[in-house]
């Protein structure tokens, strides 16, 4: 099951968390999907959807 939006394709991004004494240790920020059913080609369906997505009104919510 991948965590990633079915509209635009963000997903998880890596990077580091830095301490005050510069220290590095890897992390992962995810994504804020949400659940949603979506008209996609004419018919509803349960799709995951980032809220970018969501707010941006890039999909029609059934």
């Amino acid at each position: 099951m991948s965590r990633v939006c079915d509209v635009c394709g963000k997903g998880r991004v890596s990077g580091n968390n830095v301490s005050h004494s510069n220290r590095h240790n890897k992390r992962t920020w995810s994504v804020n999907l949400r659940n949603v059913r979506a008209i996609v080609d004419g018919t509803p369906k349960r799709v995951k959807v980032c809220t970018r997505c969501l707010r941006s009104g890039k999909i029609e919510r059934a």
